[in-house]
């Protein structure tokens, strides 16, 4: 699964790639509790266990996808 988070004032979004047996609702309550005001930043860890820390005030927006499983072509890749 994605996880794809728009950060106010920067250009480029932040995708983290989550462990296929990610709890979906677990991971939308946290990032709801993040935004609510409950956290000062949102910790995701990915699915090599490496740790990304998002300043929650600053989350624009947050898209929750399937991991697409072809190769990524483009100037974005």
């Amino acid at each position: 699964m994605n996880v794809r988070i728009g950060v106010s004032d920067t250009p480029k979004e932040l995708e983290v790639e989550m462990a296929d047996e990610t709890d979906v609702e677990a991971l939308r309550g946290q990032i709801e509790g993040a935004i609510a005001g409950g956290d000062t930043v949102l910790w995701l860890a990915d699915r090599h266990g490496r740790q990304v820390g998002v300043p929650a005030a600053r989350i624009a927006y947050v898209d929750l996808g399937p991991t697409t499983g072809g190769p990524r072509i483009g100037f974005g890749a």
